[in-house]
């Protein structure tokens, strides 16, 4: 059959749909305008293989129908005209409606009309002819040349019939401005523009899809609305920008999807979508279409007074958490607990001990359970396993409503190699670096991200913003910055390429790291940026107008290691290693820290904290209460991870619940209530953290008693209060034991890690000491004190 006669497309035109060539299908699909001998016509193109028939249908934009509600849920979006393909079409689809055959008419969009049988009775309807086997079908209308939006009524060759408003009738939802901001890599809520976004667009509603597949061939948008058929709706490359994207309308939430991929080497790639606001659950790897402005926030309050430079004079006191294995369903281990029911669980905990925020290890999407959640696939869709995306912010709103902030692990150092995922996304090295030495971590086995490219900075920039707006996060901690500040991280010689002077620092990574700290303290005021840094980087947490990359905080990895290093040690050998615990001080305002005890310390047979304590039961868990006791008096914001605040015996395995039964153990359940304790004094004593980055916060007493392996110093706030904080790191008491002091009067004793309430042997100071006219210790007063075995003290200043 000579189907050439039958169609008034051309053969290459065609050829290049059936081969999965074409960037623009809307320049042949759709409507357009027909020269012919009597002047412009109408022309509608349909390519649909499987199809028996179609019958078309004149369809009403929806708000003709009633005034526009500006409460909507749907986002009303301006669509471009410049972006709109003009090799077919004479003029652009406009929100209009033809009333017969003969005579066209626009009417405005936002028009308010009441729908009768009369209009009905004027819609225009017309069959298509079937160009032979071809998938395609084309009606020539005998009317001048209106765009007007349509109904196609489809007989399938099986006889399912179905009726769907032709997505090729629509203008493109991107415009030049986004255009123009992708390609500066400054277009901050890209995730409103790309990925699957519910929208109405000239007058329907319907979801829009866009996706960055710059050197594709062709990009087509598969999902359960067509079958998984990429011939359906193959999507137009937006200009020159890379970008595809598609607009069908009357689909909405919960819609599974992905996008089909045809590379320039001839590989068909089904790829999930890089912006996806929800994904299936794991092993499945759909997108899930899901709106962004449906849930109703109560904690304007909370997000109208907090602000990240307020957290530096205040109390920070952050729970670490594994969602998956903090706590299980006792009666079904494997099965996750729900965002709802951390809700329920978790806050009144977090309220109970003290804390002032949760940090999540990633709960973005990902597929390796064991990989904690750093091994991201999904950057902009939180994880399947504990709920919707709503049920997230739900958590999050409670936990405003309840004074405590979230913090979420972040990872764009690195990401997986999953072939469904961000790896050759379109065939080639799109987020990564081409070359291996650039592009791959050999010991993570993942893709560095390629931080130079405009458009890969821009995805993790708009991700944080996502984060930090869309949800109301308080902030991102920062992981592996080491692995991304040096080229030559984890490799060896060969396996690297210097930057342009030689050196090993990737100078993509300072520009982004500026960029990305500078913009989130523009438009996210209230976010906390941390970093997770594991060398001596200068100016981590220095302003970049200052030459700084402009972090809030620093993880202190020294402080932790020097600190863990010296607990570990037999008591009596802790004298030979004493600048363990005081060199910190050192450098302790070199950076604004945040002193971590984190999960990295108790996995991989680290042993948990409780199991890092030397010496039998007893002693094990004094130390680990002076241990606790130590960093929350040592300058510095603090971070425990989940199961440190009841002694956790076992390592923490991200397949099981922690040990809750444990805390109902006499020595566990007495440490728990230390650590509550502890904690609350922390809180409401500011010494202890109004001026935690400044000398004027901290001064020692007696830093150089190593003999007695003991350490003493004094914290103060802006006002003058004073707390004395006295330890002794060996099992002998120090009955008595003189100590200085900078200040004549009386001192309580608000804190004795010794008292018979935690499990100690209750050596305490009867609730206060005086002070001498002795001088001691290079100061003009002086106080003997019982500092118990393996012990802490903290004394308030209370007058003389």
């Amino acid at each position: 059959m000579d189907i050439q006669n039958m169609t008034t497309m051309t053969q290459d035109q065609m050829n290049s749909l059936w081969n999965f060539n074409c960037h623009d299908p809307f320049s042949i699909l759709g409507i357009h305008a027909l020269e012919t001998d009597r002047g412009l016509k109408t022309v509608i193109r349909v390519y649909l293989p499987g199809a028996a028939a179609i019958r078309g249908e004149s369809a009403e934009p929806e708000i003709l129908y009633g005034a526009v509600n500006a409460e909507e849920p749907v986002v009303e979006v301006k669509a471009s005209k410049k972006t709109t393909s003009k090799k077919n079409a004479k003029a652009a689809p406009k929100a209009t409606k033809t009333k017969t055959a003969k005579t066209s008419k626009a009417k405005s969009p936002r028009a308010s009309k009441t729908k009768t049988a009369q209009d009905d009775a004027k819609k225009l309807v017309f069959d298509f002819l079937k160009i032979g086997d071809s998938g395609f079908f084309e009606a020539v209308l005998d009317m001048e040349f209106q765009p007007f939006f349509y109904r196609l009524h489809i007989t399938l060759d099986n006889g399912i019939q179905y009726s769907v408003i032709d997505p090729y009738a629509f203008l493109p939802v991107l415009t030049d401005f986004d255009c123009h901001l992708i390609k500066n890599g400054t277009h901050y809520e890209l995730y409103k523009k790309l990925g699957a976004n519910i929208v109405r667009h000239q007058g329907f509603s319907g979801v829009q899809f866009a996706v960055w597949a710059p050197n594709a061939k062709s990009v087509s948008v598969v999902g359960n609305f067509n079958s998984w058929d990429g011939r359906r709706h193959p999507m137009r490359m937006i200009g020159d920008s890379g970008v595809w994207e598609i607009f069908i309308p009357e689909l909405g939430e919960n819609e599974l999807y992905r996008f089909e991929i045809h590379a320039q080497d001839g590989r068909l790639l089904t790829k999930s979508d890089p912006f996806a606001k929800w994904s299936e659950m794991r092993p499945a790897t759909a997108s899930v279409t899901t709106h962004l402005d449906g849930y109703k926030w109560d904690d304007k309050l909370y997000m109208d007074t907090h602000y990240a430079t307020r957290v530096f004079g205040s109390p920070m006191n952050i729970y670490e958490v594994h969602a998956g294995s903090w706590q299980r369903d006792p009666s079904n281990p494997d099965r996750f607990l729900s965002w709802n029911e951390l809700a329920d669980r978790l806050i009144p905990y977090l309220k109970e001990m003290g804390y002032t925020h949760v940090e999540f290890l990633p709960i973005m999407e990902h597929p390796l359970d064991e990989s904690w959640g750093y091994q991201v696939t999904g950057y902009y869709s939180p994880t399947s396993r504990f709920g919707s995306p709503d049920e997230f912010r739900r958590f999050v709103d409670i936990c405003h409503q309840n004074e405590i902030g979230v913090i979420l692990d972040w990872v764009p150092a690195h990401f997986p190699k999953d072939s469904y995922a961000l790896g050759r996304f379109d065939g080639t090295a799109c987020y990564e670096h081409a070359d291996p030495r650039q592009g791959e971590h050999p010991d993570w086995g993942t893709y560095i991200f390629n931080l130079g490219r405009k458009e890969v900075s821009n995805f993790l920039i708009a991700n944080a913003m996502y984060w930090l707006r869309e949800f109301h996060c308080d902030g991102l901690r920062v992981d592996a910055v080491a692995s991304m500040l040096y080229l030559d991280y984890g490799k060896k010689d060969g396996e690297w390429v210097p930057n342009k002077d030689g050196g090993n620092i990737n100078y993509d990574t300072l520009e982004f790291l500026k960029h990305l700290n500078s913009i989130m303290g523009r438009l996210a005021p209230h976010a906390i940026l941390i970093a997770e840094e594991s060398t001596s980087f200068p100016c981590i947490t220095r302003p970049p107008e200052r030459g700084g990359l402009g972090f809030h905080y620093k993880w202190n990895m020294g402080w932790m290691n020097d600190f863990l290093s010296y607990m570990k040690h037999e008591p009596v050998h802790r004298k030979y290693h004493h600048n363990l615990i005081t060199f910190s001080m050192v450098y302790a305002y070199s950076e604004n820290f945040i002193l971590v005890l984190s999960h990295d310390e108790v996995v991989h047979g680290k042993g948990s904290m409780l199991g890092k304590m030397p010496g039998d039961n007893w002693q094990k868990f004094a130390n680990l209460r002076l241990a606790y006791a130590y960093q929350f008096a040592h300058p510095g914001k603090k971070l425990n991870f989940m199961g440190n605040d009841f002694g956790q015996f076992r390592e923490w395995n991200e397949k099981q619940s922690l040990d809750w039964h444990l805390t109902s153990w006499e020595t566990h359940g007495k440490l728990h209530q230390m650590f509550k304790t502890l904690s609350h004094i922390y809180k409401s004593e500011s010494p202890f953290w109004e001026v935690d980055h400044a000398p004027e916060g901290f001064e020692w007493i007696s830093c150089d008693d190593a003999d007695n392996s003991i350490v003493s110093f004094i914290r103060r706030d802006a006002h003058g209060a004073t707390i004395l904080c006295a330890f002794n790191f060996t099992p002998v008491p120090r009955t008595p034991y003189r100590i200085g002091l900078p200040i004549r009067g009386h001192w309580q004793e608000i804190f004795n890690s010794d008292s018979e309430m935690w499990g100690g042997g209750n050596i305490g100071n009867a609730g206060e000491i005086h002070s001498e006219e002795t001088p001691w210790q290079n100061r003009p007063f002086s106080a003997n004190i019982q500092l118990p075995p393996l012990g802490a003290v903290f004394f308030k200043f209370i007058g003389e």
